[in-house]
């Protein structure tokens, strides 16, 4: 190694995996990007997505100055220039309309930067609207609903604890491609194969034959959208069947009189043709699972994105506890984090309110101090006393990523102000007034307060910048403190006195030294690979935040959500199918698609269908289709494949960059469609209002 030469270490924040880099670099050049080998969580395992790190540092599309919106188009400007606007812009809103005239939207990048973390909520805070939103309900509300109900706390997440169980239920999820989701996992496939290596199984329960049901020991087809009859049928074969843990519970579960009876009606023969799966199959699923020696049930987007995503989290929570499969060695555990964010917010207890107000139109319940995001275009276009006039949106891009993509679209284009935080020129933000660029990635500092939280082991890394940033640069938690100074109402002397000092390090190394590993930055520095701090332990009770210290069993929102549900079989009408999602492993929702060696090669952004469903509409592979839905029509590519079940059809998240006033030149280049021109603003869990994408009902046709 030359001189010049030298080596980075780092994680990479582009999925929930916290994969271990080794970047060698030469006078500001990147040489290559590989798998940390030292990394205690990752050891050397990265996917594709990693060279995207130095894609997004040099993309010449990315914004570097703060850019406004003009009658000749885009002009940078200043930085006091733009938080001038921008405070003035939000100011003249509230003083015209009020507080809550103004809306906030929260991306997925949110959590994969510190500063943010840290920063962001002081500033929503000083804003005091009630129209918050965030891409949580639009994938994972449901398992907060669940923890927040049973637990006390949203943010106590379960995960399996894959390295040492020895039955795996995966419903709904593709790890393999997701790398885990709330469940950080880096080098899935390897832990699935030492899974088998010591005698456990695989089995996954999904509409479509996927990357990781390719490794299972067994791939069950399920109807979309019914994977909380096939849960309840597991119940209910575990307690007419003696295979419960019950009467042995700990002291600290509460509620197991109240399971009598509750799955009576959901036999295994009763739910067959719901789901598409054979009784049998259900009967033989749920015997192997009470009789492993450790067993976990996992579910995801997929399970999450249905009309009963909140009570589909509930039942497989209530699966991994009846059985002894909860918060012991191989079952579903909590990780144990160097600094646990749960502790620091649950005294405070803003996030785990519900139903404290509702949104304007619809009434969708507030949980956590947000609304759902299917409510959001509504806000926006309904008049009257409390409408959305304005939108900040940071670091999210909901035109392609929440329901009915097209309505928000109109939606955007109705508002008064709108200011975006983020380093694109994007489908959302290109609707903005005003765009404030922090840094990102290479140049920024780096710790995972939110997925050492949901990891499967407990390690813990800190990441130092590798370049500084361009002159003038600011990051994300520098833009946010200034809004903050200057939205807030009244600031204490305290609050003044101290400001200049406080700095993510500042709080990070604070948070260590509260944690419970008698660590601090200084410490954590020494180790640029990380530091391993062992396998998951129990928690409970002394986590549990509930006010009695119970876990709660069967609380009554999801009890009576359960007697709701209807059990009389409904099919297909019309000739219609079923659309879901999917996700590949060089793309992370809309993110990456302006990196060419990510989104080079064959088309990704195509219909499955099966073959049968391909035969009666005369479409063969490669045919172009017209895919229509009560909301929307998009044309794309047919890929005719027995990976889906009949009567089923599959498009990626994440495309869609045909609008006009992008700037995205990769994207352009392979734009895609947008699976949210055709899902449902309407089609949300009767519950928590997470979205409901699974199962939208759909037309295909060979296309003119």
């Amino acid at each position: 190694m030359s001189e010049n030469t030298h080596i980075h270490y780092r994680t990479c924040n582009l999925c929930e995996a916290m994969c271990g880099l080794e970047i060698t670099y030469r006078n500001g050049e990147i040489l290559s990007i590989k798998g940390d080998k030292e990394d205690p969580f990752s050891k050397g395992y990265i996917c594709p997505k990693a060279v995207a790190l130095q894609d997004v540092y040099c993309d010449p599309d990315r914004l570097r100055k703060p850019v406004r919106k003009t009658n000749n188009g885009w002009e940078e400007i200043s930085w006091k220039n733009a938080f001038d606007l921008v405070e003035s812009g939000l100011k003249d809103i509230q003083k015209k309309y009020g507080n809550d005239a103004i809306a906030i939207y929260q991306g997925n990048p949110s959590v994969h930067s510190i500063g943010m973390m840290l920063f962001s909520s002081t500033f929503f805070k000083a804003l005091r609207t009630k129209n918050r939103f965030s891409a949580t309900s639009v994938d994972q509300l449901p398992h907060h609903f669940a923890s927040q109900f049973m637990f006390g706390h949203s943010f106590l997440l379960p995960v399996p604890d894959i390295n040492r169980t020895q039955y795996f239920l995966v419903l709904g999820a593709n790890p393999i491609a997701s790398n885990g989701s709330i469940m950080s996992a880096a080098g899935m496939p390897e832990k699935i194969n030492l899974l088998q290596a010591r005698g456990g199984k695989m089995i996954v329960v999904d509409p479509r034959y996927t990357e990781t049901a390719l490794k299972a020991d067994r791939h069950i087809f399920i109807k979309p959208g019914t994977d909380v009859f096939f849960l309840a049928a597991i119940l209910h074969v575990f307690f007419n069947n003696g295979l419960t843990k019950q009467g042995h519970f700990p002291k600290w579960i509460t509620g197991e009189e109240k399971l009598k009876g509750i799955f009576d009606r959901f036999s295994p023969e009763r739910v067959a043709k719901i789901t598409g799966i054979p009784a049998q199959t259900i009967t033989t699923t749920a015997f192997e699972f009470s009789a492993a020696s450790s067993a976990v049930c996992y579910g995801r987007i997929g399970v999450s994105t249905q009309q009963h995503g909140t009570l589909c989290q509930w039942l497989i929570n209530l699966i991994n506890i009846v059985t002894g499969n909860f918060d012991r060695p191989g079952g579903a555990m909590f990780s144990n984090p160097a600094i646990d964010v749960i502790k620091y917010s649950a005294p405070k207890g803003t996030m785990d309110k519900y139903n404290r107000w509702q949104s304007r139109v619809r009434r969708y319940p507030e949980f956590g101090g947000q609304l759902p995001v299917a409510a959001l275009a509504e806000e926006c276009l309904t008049p009257g006393d409390g409408q959305i006039k304005a939108l900040v949106t940071s670091a999210g891009n909901p035109v392609l990523s929440t329901p009915n993509g097209r309505q928000l679209e109109m939606a955007l284009t109705s508002l008064d102000f709108m200011v975006s935080i983020d380093i694109y020129i994007n489908e959302t933000t290109r609707f903005a007034d005003i765009i404030l660029p922090p840094t990102t990635g290479l140049e920024t500092e780096h710790y995972d307060l939110a997925f050492h939280a949901i990891a499967v082991h407990n390690t813990a890394k800190y990441s130092p910048p590798l370049f500084a940033p361009s002159n003038g640069a600011r990051h994300d938690w520098q833009i946010y403190k200034e809004l903050t100074r200057r939205m807030k109402k009244h600031r204490t002397f305290v609050e003044k006195i101290s400001d200049p000092f406080i700095t993510p390090s500042r709080m990070l190394n604070h948070g260590l030294k509260k944690g419970l590993y008698n660590l601090n930055l200084r410490k954590l520095k020494k180790y640029p690979h990380g530091i391993d701090l062992g396998p998951l332990k129990p928690v409970f009770p002394e986590s549990l935040y509930t006010p009695d210290k119970m876990l709660h069993l069967v609380p009554e929102i999801f009890v009576n959500g359960l007697r709701k549900i209807s059990l009389d079989p409904t099919g297909n009408t019309n000739g219609s199918l079923s659309l879901i999602g999917r996700r590949h492993l060089r793309s992370n929702n809309s993110w990456m698609h302006n990196s060419l060696r990510l989104v080079k090669g064959p088309n990704r952004c195509t219909l499955m269908i099966n073959p049968l469903d391909a035969e009666i509409r005369n479409i063969c592979s490669g045919d172009p289709v017209t895919v229509t839905s009560a909301n929307g029509e998009v044309v794309l590519p047919a890929d005719v494949t027995e990976q889906l079940m009949p009567g089923v059809v599959s498009i990626p998240h994440g495309w869609g960059h045909n609008r006009s006033g992008i700037r995205l030149k990769t994207a352009k280049l392979h734009p895609g469609v947008s699976i949210n021109d055709l899902t449902d603003h309407l089609f949300v869990d009767n519950i928590s209002g997470n979205a409901a994408f699974s199962g939208v009902k759909v037309h295909v046709i060979l296309a003119d």
